[in-house]
């Protein structure tokens, strides 16, 4: 049961295919997992766990770009353009009905919480329930502080990185970064891979469990690094009234639990904290002790998402 029971490739729009698999019990409950980034594909041991495997059905993809999904973004990159938040909503949609799932529960971690907001303020009638943890909106404020503000923390790692952009002038370092990963030739893609992912690395340090990025080969490094400068450059896609914060009337009745780290030094607990205000059905539950991750987050995401095992 720990294992897949169920997997396979679907062709979406663009010329992509999605990889989805499906744990669990083939007749439990319908989950959802997003994975963060974007561009960290979904790996079995990272998930499952939050999951009673004997009480729900489990879906994971690899979102649009990355992973076992096809084509990666490094081999796109003229079709980079193309890879949207609304794209990602679209694919989840399209995994749905593919699977002939009416509704389900919707959990995330990190950018995950972010596309999990977006597809439930876009489809609310597929999601029964939220469980979010380390919690995003991808907003330019997020964006800037996570990229330049929280340098006043690691001022060395932070000149290191700020050198190593190549940044023209009036450019964002976010923006430098996305340019040349979209651009140019190999080598100085690799580059920027390398800087960025070492400052990725910096920035989630303080966790107390914290583990540097692990990527089985520089591959994966650089899709990770294109997609997340791709949609950190461009606010998530959701600007304007395309804001998540300005959106959660669409989810107001949707239930939902967020958790996040107060020492979570990369995503400040503010954005959790102003989810919940406007989200009458959301509760929010700060783990004191844990940053950006952690056991205990993990715990109460396996508790919350328990608790909704008999929600219909």
């Amino acid at each position: 049961m720990s294992e897949p029971f169920a997997s396979g490739i679907l062709a979406v729009s663009g010329g992509n295919a999605i990889h989805w698999e499906i744990t669990g019990h083939p007749d439990g409950k319908p989950a959802l997992f997003l994975h963060g980034g974007p561009g960290a594909p979904s790996r079995a041991n990272s998930y499952r766990h939050l999951f009673d495997l004997t009480r729900y059905t489990v879906v994971s993809i690899d979102q649009r770009g990355c992973g076992r999904s096809r084509p990666l973004a490094i081999d796109a990159l003229d079709r980079l353009h193309e890879n949207t938040t609304g794209a990602l909503i679209a694919d989840i949609e399209a995994v749905r009905r593919h699977l002939g799932l009416s509704r389900w529960l919707v959990s995330g971690v990190s950018w995950g919480t972010t596309l999990a907001l977006a597809y439930a303020q876009a489809c609310p009638d597929a999601v029964t329930a939220l469980v979010l943890g380390a919690v995003t909106t991808t907003s330019r404020e997020e964006v800037a502080w996570i990229t330049e503000g929280v340098g006043a923390i690691f001022p060395e790692a932070w000149d290191r990185f700020a050198v190593e952009a190549g940044r023209r002038d009036g450019e964002r370092l976010v923006d430098a970064y996305a340019r040349r990963l979209a651009s140019g030739n190999r080598d100085d893609r690799a580059q920027a891979a390398h800087a960025w992912c070492a400052w990725e690395d910096t920035h989630v340090s303080l966790s107390p469990d914290f583990t540097p990025l692990s990527f089985p080969d520089p591959e994966t490094a650089r899709v990770f690094a294109t997609l997340v400068t791709h949609y950190w450059s461009n606010d998530g896609f959701l600007r304007g009234d395309r804001a998540i914060l300005t959106r959660m009337s669409r989810i107001r009745a949707i239930p939902g639990v967020l958790v996040h780290g107060r020492r979570d030094i990369s995503s400040p607990a503010r954005t959790a904290w102003l989810l919940s205000r406007s989200w009458p059905a959301s509760r929010l539950n700060i783990v004191e002790a844990e940053g950006h991750g952690g056991p205990e987050i993990r715990a109460c995401m396996q508790r919350a998402i328990a608790a909704f095992a008999s929600l219909s």
